[in-house]
């Protein structure tokens, strides 16, 4: 059946803009909430205790946006991107409020997994509406604008988690979300106006809940062995069967499901493989900065909530500088590989850097070794997504991105849950004397850890066959049993 479709709508550059500016916002909430943890954390574990399960108020987020990534991802196919993107949205305020109303550890764990699960729609949908309106050739001249929301967020998540915390308490930093929520609802309901195509398929729940499942006893195992239970113990062992069957069946399946929710078969492109590994090794990296930094500048350096945040800024402006030096040269000359490249051997040495850091860095001293981490990350971050949607078929853009996304997340929730167990085994039997001592040890452990993943990332950049990057249209004709509507 096919359902008639108005006159499309003219997609000038100021449209664009105007239509990215609301998705933008959208994913801004997600970084918002991903970032503003590390500021409020130290007053949450005061106010609800349970320090030990702190890394899960940052894990169990990560964790349902990385399950339900690939299923929002599917939705959009079906039902247009506009109207899932506005649920997600929704499905966010909703774990936003619970989140502020928390009574304990526990329940705010929980409710940052109903955040969680908005975010995946968040992150996959606003990456998926920049393919369909920007082909990858023309990435570039939009990429400075995406590089300044996605250094707002991660800057702002500091500053406003802090301000917000210090003024009003740490319930205040979730509150926020409220009206940026709303803005961005009615941001997407004005301007959003794109083609989607309606086709008969199914989503393959079915995979959706053996890779659910494989991602939880990982992050469960990481997080647990060598803490809750031991390494060489039962416990592990039934972890590790548990995710390496569901794993291996979620492979099986995918490759003999008619409607498959990862398409295996965009792997076989090597491009995409590798800015695949690349994007999980810096979402490792960059989580852990924006977690763990804020960390040691308050417990080590005495930094207020607020002023840590403020304290990211020499991580967070190269972002915005190399990200538009990047995308104009990109837009030019159709180059992109040394990008990537140079942005992974970057978070290497800002990696090595932090893991010399002590009870005595200086606040300056600590403010330089940020600059190159802030370089990598302008130059990975989005050059990865842009690369892998760039490596596959038109008709494989949504899975592109949503696989990146997916492998990004997995990365910094499986990163966040080891970097848990390290900081804890460091600082949770030290006398209140010997804490700034032992969070100083285990932070420089985990940022060790970030430039030895950082290192694979140069190999997996190096790897990348540059291909030419397309220059349109960005959206392909609908097939013969698909029906193009305005969303």
């Amino acid at each position: 059946m096919t359902t008639s479709s108005p006159s499309p709508v003219v997609m000038t550059p100021l449209r664009v803009r105007m239509t990215l500016l609301g998705v933008m916002f959208g994913l801004l909430l997600s970084m918002l909430d991903n970032f503003i943890v590390g500021t409020a954390a130290p007053s949450i574990v005061r106010d609800l205790g349970d320090a030990s399960l702190l890394s899960w108020v940052v894990t169990a987020y990560a964790l349902t946006t990385a399950v339900t990534t690939p299923i929002w991802g599917k939705l959009g196919d079906l039902f247009g991107r506009k109207r899932v993107f506005q649920v997600s949205v929704a499905a966010f305020i909703v774990g936003s409020i619970l989140a502020a109303l928390a009574p304990s550890m526990i329940l705010l764990i929980l409710a940052r997994a109903v955040q969680g699960i908005g975010a995946g729609g968040l992150a996959v949908g606003a990456f998926a509406v920049i393919g369909d309106l920007v082909p990858p050739r023309e990435r570039g001249k939009y990429q400075g604008m995406v590089a300044i929301i996605v250094a707002t967020g991660t800057i702002g998540g500091p500053l406003v988690g802090g301000f917000l915390t210090d003024a009003f308490g740490w319930r205040s930093a979730f509150l926020i979300n409220l009206p940026l929520g709303a803005l961005t609802m009615a941001w997407v309901a004005w301007t959003l106006r794109i083609p989607r195509v309606q086709r008969k398929a199914q989503i393959d729940w079915l995979g959706a809940a053996l890779l659910g499942i494989a991602v939880s006893a990982l992050i469960f195992l990481t997080s647990w062995a060598g803490e809750t239970f031991e390494w060489l113990s039962w416990q592990t062992g039934a972890f590790v069967v548990v995710f390496t069957a569901a794993l291996v069946a979620f492979v099986w399946w995918e490759r003999r499901v008619a409607e498959p929710l990862l398409p295996l078969a965009i792997f076989r492109e090597r491009s995409f493989t590798m800015a695949s590994i690349l994007a999980f090794t810096s979402g490792i990296v960059v989580f852990a900065s924006a977690l763990y930094l804020p960390i040691f500048q308050q417990t080590v350096q005495g930094a207020s909530a607020s002023s840590s945040g403020l304290l990211l800024l020499p991580m967070m402006i190269p972002v915005v500088i190399v990200s538009q030096i990047a995308g104009r040269v990109m837009t030019q000359t159709g180059r992109y590989k040394v990008f990537p490249v140079i942005g992974s051997i970057a978070l290497t040495v800002g990696g090595v850097l932090l893991a010399t850091m002590t009870a005595s860095t200086p606040i300056a001293l600590t403010a330089a070794f940020m600059i190159p981490m802030g370089i990598g990350s302008g130059l990975t971050q989005q050059m990865t997504t842009t690369i892998a949607q760039n490596s596959v078929q038109q008709k494989d853009m949504g899975a592109a991105s949503g696989a990146v996304t997916l492998l990004r997340t997995i990365g910094g929730s499986l990163g966040i849950a080891v970097f848990g167990s390290i900081y804890t085994s460091y600082t949770i039997d030290a006398a209140p004397a010997a804490l700034t001592e032992g969070s100083a040890q285990g932070i420089a452990t985990i940022f060790g850890i970030t430039a030895a993943i950082s290192a694979l990332g140069v190999v997996a950049a190096c790897a990348i066959t540059e291909i030419p990057l397309r220059r349109g249209p960005a959206a392909d004709a609908a097939g013969p049993e698909s029906s193009r509507v305005t969303a």
